[in-house]
């Protein structure tokens, strides 16, 4: 419509205009769809196995329900890397209870009141049915592929039973809120056939459960995950991101506001990261340093190193590494940069000769030009004591006397999972923590980084 019609329009003819232009741009939301970071490398991960896993009202359905849409019309954007398909896909999307799956997933997939206003374009709904037992609830949506065919996705309810997550063939499934390990392995069991992707979007409030630690704890090539905080929701704002997170109770606060699962008495270091988070700070010169090891084949070999400013008796985690299935020269390479004088702790099985009589990793080591202790990981009286030596860093951390820098994301990832189960520490995912554990146990060894001496001038000048 061009300029001089415009004129023409009263301002009531502009208003219903400007309503008629927003209705039909609401029935293709699925063009104006652009992730936020988070969203965008969980689209990208082509395992066959995905979580995303993130707070309360964060945008981890928006984000399942639009990538759901996608595959169904086949309308993949130019910023897509993730899994496609070539044809019209057959797939699932199941929730809780018909009523949540009404109230959430139909919601964001056909829109709230009016139905083509959601993720999948009007344009592209072929047909709707009904489902039985819930007022409101859509059983199966036809959707329109870019290839002329015909896809379908059929909406299923974890109350259900897994008897009614049995038998289909399918292309994806979609699992919006954390399902019971039964339900989850049986929908991925429909996709064994085609290989196809299945997703799943919550907040982990259930804590550390089976199929929580599947992902967690059960490191596999086929298996990734997303975590996503409140402070990656661009939708918020700093005024906004405070008063939400202040609205959780403090045992919920982590899990709704940064995807964490909660733990509860169970957490090795029950206290909040915000307590011990920090900017990184410039290093003084006079601040001691040491770094501990733990070291692994199976599972990774891992460093972190500590910066102590003994004036206000704070310890600093400044840097960490972590690598599986490397040779001590591999390690070693890494670890040298960050200072071939810094004193290195490490844990007593270094020391142990292999079964072919190997000299021991702790000598290898030292071979490499690390600054190897004489001795084994140990409080000053030779006691070796695992929970004397975490109580030492919770009562740090507790009286404001141990901080970590925040940017250390995979020191992060270990502590928010670091955990009890029956009493005992879970030996999963835990070697920057052991690590940390060995250096801060040899804090006495901690040494200045040494002082570069000026070179002599020598007076040659009387030399023949």
């Amino acid at each position: 419509m061009n300029s001089r019609l415009l004129q023409r329009l009263s301002p009531t003819q502009k208003t219903a205009l400007e309503q008629a232009v927003l209705a039909k741009l609401a029935e293709n939301q699925l063009a104006d769809y652009r992730p936020y970071i988070k969203q965008s490398e969980f689209h990208a991960k082509t395992t066959r196995e995905r979580l995303f896993m993130a707070g309360n009202q964060l945008g981890k359905s928006v984000a399942g329900a639009h990538e759901c849409a996608i595959h169904l019309t086949g309308k993949y954007p130019e910023w897509w890397q993730g899994r496609r398909f070539d044809k019209p896909p057959v797939g699932w999307a199941a929730g809780e209870t018909g009523e949540v799956v009404r109230d959430t997933i139909q919601r964001l997939l056909l829109g709230r009141s009016r139905r083509g206003t959601g993720a999948i374009p009007k344009a592209d709904i072929i047909d709707v049915s009904s489902a039985l037992g819930t007022p409101g609830l859509v059983g199966t949506i036809k959707v329109r592929h870019v290839s002329g065919g015909e896809s379908v996705l059929t909406l299923k309810s974890y109350n259900q039973g897994r008897e009614k997550f049995q038998g289909e063939t399918l292309d994806f499934v979609w699992f919006d809120e954390e399902p019971d390990l039964d339900i989850y392995t049986e929908g991925l069991t429909r996709t064994n056939t085609t290989g196809g992707p299945v997703w799943m979007t919550f907040t982990p409030l259930l804590g550390m459960s089976d199929v929580v630690s599947r992902f967690l704890m059960e490191e596999s090539p086929s298996r990734s995950v997303t975590q996503m905080t409140i402070e990656d929701a661009e939708h918020y704002t700093e005024e906004q991101r405070a008063e939400i997170i202040a609205s959780y109770p403090a045992h919920e606060r982590e899990a709704r506001t940064k995807g964490i699962p909660i733990m509860g008495s169970g957490r090795v270091y029950p206290v909040a990261e915000d307590d011990i988070a920090c900017d990184p700070v410039p290093l003084a010169d006079h601040w001691v340093r040491i770094a501990g090891m733990d070291l692994g084949w199976d599972h990774p070999t891992a460093a972190v190193w500590l910066a102590w400013d003994r004036d206000s008796d704070i310890v600093y985690v400044t840097d960490c590494y972590r690598k599986r299935e490397a040779t001590p020269v591999i390690h070693a390479a890494a670890i040298k940069p960050k200072g071939d004088w810094i004193p290195v702790s490490w844990p007593s099985d270094a020391s142990s000769h292999g079964k072919d009589g190997a000299t021991p990793l702790v000598e290898q080591y030292r071979q490499q030009g690390l600054n190897m202790l004489r001795e084994r990981a140990q409080f000053e009286d030779g006691s070796v004591s695992v929970e004397a030596g975490l109580m030492d860093i919770l009562d740090r951390m507790q009286t404001g006397r141990f901080k970590v820098f925040r940017h250390l994301a995979e020191w992060w990832e270990e502590f928010r999972l670091y955990h009890r189960k029956d009493g005992k520490i879970v030996k999963e995912r835990d070697d920057l923590m052991d690590a940390t554990r060995y250096a801060a146990m040899m804090l006495r060894e901690a040494k200045t980084k040494p002082k570069k001496q000026k070179a002599i001038e020598v007076n040659t000048s009387w030399v023949e």
